[in-house]
């Protein structure tokens, strides 16, 4: 491989790591919003070449009626607002979580898990 390619090579990595970057300040900025409802938002994937980043909703979020809308109105409109090469905001809720317990969550009742 030449120089020049693999200069290349690093240029578009730092350029995605910057983006990826990007999109997980953004993902904090939103969280506390979220959370304050007893949910949670997770970054799942960023494709950086496409513009799609994928992110779930989770705690509460899993039994609210509204979710989609929260996800379509408010966090893809933020995240498309503030990043100019973002396309797509794909997502959905963690199904994980049984019913009751997510509605057991409540207002402001979710505190999310740390995973090491």
């Amino acid at each position: 491989m030449s120089q020049s390619t693999t200069e290349e090579s690093q240029a578009v990595a730092d350029e995605q790591s910057v983006k990826y970057r990007e999109v997980e300040r953004l993902i904090e900025m939103i969280r506390p919003a979220v959370q304050s409802d007893g949910g949670d938002l997770a970054l799942v994937s960023v494709d950086e070449e496409s513009g799609v980043i994928e992110v779930k909703l989770q705690g509460s979020c899993s039994s609210c009626a509204i979710s989609s809308v929260t996800l379509a109105s408010g966090i893809e409109r933020i995240i498309k607002g503030r990043l100019a090469w973002v396309t797509e905001v794909k997502g959905g809720v963690d199904e994980e979580i049984d019913f009751e317990s997510s509605f057991a969550m409540g207002r402001g009742g979710y505190v999310p898990r740390f995973i090491d």
